[in-house]
């Protein structure tokens, strides 16, 4: 059976449900998705679905530091949006935070997202 090791950053939201913010299995880290909330306030940020993008892949980024990763090492990117009209504006985001060969993605659209944000991702990387 493979060891588990939880990985937490207090520069992300706290997990609001049961579940961590990522768990790392051999050398694979699974990141829970995150949705555009501001750590500090624990609220949903205020303004379009690119400010939106921009949090939740701050999250992200902080999640994968406690990892000692970065984006470099996402194999793999879901992306959840309740309006498919804002693909191209979060694919725009996106490409500032990822340089090609750019991981593997799949886009969802959804009825609905916790606390009624517009965009969750989740992400997979792999460690070496």
């Amino acid at each position: 059976m493979s060891q588990r090791r939880i990985i937490h950053s207090d520069h992300a939201p706290k997990a609001i449900g049961p579940y961590s913010q990522a768990v790392q299995v051999g050398n694979t880290v699974y990141l829970s998705g995150q949705t555009p909330i501001d750590p500090g306030t624990g609220e949903l940020v205020q303004g379009d679905i690119s400010v939106q993008a921009r949090q939740v892949f701050e999250n992200l980024k902080a999640v994968l530091a406690a990892a000692q990763l970065s984006f470099d090492d996402v194999a793999r990117v879901g992306i959840y949006l309740t309006d498919l009209g804002n693909f191209t504006a979060v694919n725009e985001v996106m490409k500032q935070y990822f340089k090609e060969p750019y991981p593997a993605r799949s886009t969802i659209g959804v009825a609905a997202l916790p606390k009624a944000s517009q965009v969750e991702i989740d992400l997979v990387a792999v460690i070496g």
